[in-house]
């Protein structure tokens, strides 16, 4: 066993000892090939270094090469693209020759404006064009020069070809220097924008407004008529020729041309109204115009204001940002639509002006009312319109109008009553005791005042003059309270005149009929309306119903009175016991029952007048049983007395009274006794006059004319 493990052994050390032998001799070996390809790799290498010294001058030469030919194509490439623009702009100025003798014979309309729009579409690329020659022109020169000097210095290209060169540079710079200007200023393309000019007005002409006083008379109480103006391909020529003047130094051209044509378009269209009253409008003038040319002129301002406003300047407005809105100054449309509707509206301001400052008479007080509301209706609109900047004074003088209507109205109305305070009519009181026509015009002034329209008006006037006075932030009465404070205030200095009037009769009695006619017609035709409803029911009991039956039973007792008192019976009972003294006396007091009532109804006929037939028809039925009754009574109890035949009935009596208050002379010339009748009445007792009036009877309406 030993045996064999050494002979294991001693084959494992002779075959490493071989491996080692083997790997030693590979070694040599490897280290010979090495030394060999060193021995190769010096000898590359000083090829390599001879091969290099050789090629280091062609490689320098063809690098200058390439600089050279890098530096000119630098020049040459712009240059030939500008002798390209040369010849862009050469051919697009034949095109424009082609075009524009085109659009001289064209005849259809909208195949003219296909035409124009093309016209204008070449303007844009010859401008273009020339300012492409115009931005590169320079460049372009200075780096063919840059090249020549170079070539000239480094003598880098032959002779030959440096001078082509040079003539090219000298030729190029004359082009530029000789035709740029002129095709700038003197050229195709100047004559083209003159002729662009020409037709943007033309076109701005065409545009034109409908009648808009047959829209106006067409359209329904509720709706604004607001046409655009133009066709969609009409716009489009016109803002394209806006466009193209703006982008050739023409905006402030193409501005004054818009601006004057569409004023001349927007105020030809107001024209049509025939708006002759705008002429006059200084307060003295406004103060000689007879009141119904007034009243007319200024319906006819509120009308065309409206209309100006919602469909003259909308439209134009509109017309202007479809036109100018796309120009580099972006508010210039704005701007143009005010310098268009600037002197128009000037000249509504100025009436309207003149009316608020002219005389305050009473009657313009409705007017003034009326354009003050429609201000009101327009103002949201009118500042949404007149919007920005450029809007702002335009907007400021709305405003000063605004003031001006308030407060030449509240004056209006203020002066009113301070000429009833004053009784300024100039009139004395009515010599037949009737109302007095400055009642009448007052009563119905204020009743015309408080209808529903004017009333509202009236009542913002009032709480727009509390604001500006008192501030926004003070507290307010509501519009009712003002008006109806307001009111009162002129009803009451109604009721002073009055009673200054009541106080120059001589006459108590007629004194009486002027206060109770007069404040009768006051209560019985303001109530039931508004005006008596804002003044309150109870209000115009007492101040003018209560008054009316009080003055009634004055003059009922100042009138008749007497006569009843004349058929007293106190005399006659002293004279029972002798029938002869008695009889006399009854004699007498029908006498003198007779001679009074023949006096008091010639005053009656004369002087005295009730006409209001409901009054004087309760007057006359509260005289009847106040006088009557005591005739009968009396002509009855004695009529062993007298000679009954000799005197009128009862009946008569009463129509001989009813004949007093119809204003008709029952006497013919002379007194009547005779009876018409034998019948007798029985005797009744008097009524009292203020029971028969506090219930009036109406048979007309409340309607009055003054």
């Amino acid at each position: 066993m030993a045996a064999n493990e050494e002979d294991s052994t001693l084959f494992k050390l002779e075959f490493a000892c071989s491996d080692l032998r083997t790997l030693l001799q590979s070694s040599v070996q490897m280290e010979k090939s090495l030394e060999e390809m060193e021995r190769n790799f010096d000898f590359i290498d000083e090829s390599l270094s001879t091969a290099a010294k050789r090629v280091a001058p062609l490689q320098s030469l063809a690098m200058a090469a390439k600089a050279l030919e890098t530096r000119i194509n630098r020049a040459v490439s712009p240059a030939l693209a500008l002798l390209h623009s040369f010849k862009l702009s050469e051919s697009l100025q034949n095109k424009l020759i082609e075009l524009s003798n085109k659009l001289s014979t064209e005849k259809n309309p909208r195949k003219r404006l296909k035409k124009l729009l093309k016209y204008v579409e070449c303007v844009d690329q010859l401008n273009a064009a020339i300012n492409l020659i115009s931005r590169d022109g320079e460049p372009v020169i200075q780096k063919l020069q840059e090249v020549v000097e170079f070539l000239s210095r480094t003598k880098a290209a032959d002779q030959y070809r440096t001078q082509r060169l040079k003539e090219t540079l000298i030729t190029v710079k004359a082009l530029y220097e000789s035709e740029v200007d002129d095709m700038r200023f003197d050229g195709l393309l100047d004559e083209a924008l003159l002729n662009l000019q020409d037709e943007f007005e033309i076109m701005l002409q065409k545009i034109k407004h409908q009648n808009i006083g047959e829209q106006q008379a067409d359209k329904e109480a509720d709706q604004t008529v607001v046409s655009d103006l133009g066709t969609d391909m009409e716009i489009q020529v016109v803002r394209r020729i806006a466009e193209t003047l703006a982008a050739n130094d023409c905006m402030d051209i193409c501005i004054d041309i818009f601006v004057k044509v569409r004023y001349r378009r927007a105020a030809k269209a107001l024209m049509r109204l025939n708006p002759d009253y705008l002429r006059t409008y200084t307060p003295e003038e406004i103060d000689e115009m007879e009141w119904e040319s007034l009243e007319t002129a200024i319906s006819l301002w509120i009308q065309h204001f409206e209309l100006a406003l919602k469909t003259v300047f909308v439209s134009e407005k509109k017309l202007c940002k479809q036109v100018l809105g796309g120009l580099p100054e972006v508010l210039v449309w704005l701007e143009c639509f005010v310098k268009i509707a600037d002197k128009i509206m000037a000249v509504f301001f100025r009436f309207g002006e003149g009316v608020a400052r002219s005389n305050k008479e009473p009657q313009k007080l409705f007017k003034l009312l009326e354009m003050f509301d429609s201000l009101e209706k327009l103002k949201v609109e009118f500042s949404d319109i007149f919007e920005g900047e450029s809007g702002a004074d335009i907007c400021i003088r709305f405003r000063e109008l605004e003031k001006l209507l308030v407060h030449a109205s509240s004056k209006v109305f203020w002066e009113f009553g301070l000429q009833i305070e004053g009784s300024s009519d100039g009139f004395p009181p009515p010599q037949d005791g009737s109302v007095p026509k400055l009642v009448r015009y007052a009563l119905n002034y204020l009743k015309h005042l408080t209808t529903e329209t004017y009333s509202a008006y009236m009542a913002k006037v009032f709480r727009t003059e509390q604001v500006w006075k008192a501030g926004i932030l003070s507290k307010s009465e509501t519009d009712e309270n003002l008006l109806q404070d307001a009111i009162s205030n002129i009803m009451e200095a109604l009721q002073r005149n009055i009673e200054s009037k009541s106080s120059r009769y001589k006459d108590k009695i007629l004194t009486h009929i002027f206060v109770m006619n007069t404040y009768w017609y006051i209560y019985m035709r303001s109530r039931n309306t508004e005006l008596g409803k804002l003044l309150g029911d109870q209000y115009m009991k007492q101040k003018y119903k209560t008054v009316a039956e009080e003055s009634a039973y004055m003059y009922q007792r100042q009138a008749w009175d007497p006569l009843v008192r004349l058929l007293e019976k106190e005399d006659l009972i002293e004279q029972d016991n002798d029938s002869r003294g008695t009889g006399a006396l009854a004699r007498g007091k029908m006498e003198a029952f007779f001679t009074c009532f023949d006096e008091i109804s010639r005053r009656h006929r004369g002087g005295y007048n009730i006409p209001d037939a409901d009054l004087r028809a309760q007057i006359r039925e509260a005289t009847v049983k106040l006088v009557v009754p005591v005739y009968s009574e009396f002509l009855n109890a004695h009529s062993s007395l007298l000679p009954v035949k000799s005197y009128v009935s009862p009946e008569s009596l009463e129509r001989l009274l009813a004949q007093v208050f119809n204003g008709t002379d029952p006497t013919g010339n002379g007194r009547l006794k005779r009876r018409d009748s034998n019948n007798r009445v029985p005797g009744r007792n008097s009524v009292s006059v203020e029971g028969e009036f506090r219930n009036p009877r109406r048979s007309r309406s409340n309607s009055i004319d003054v």
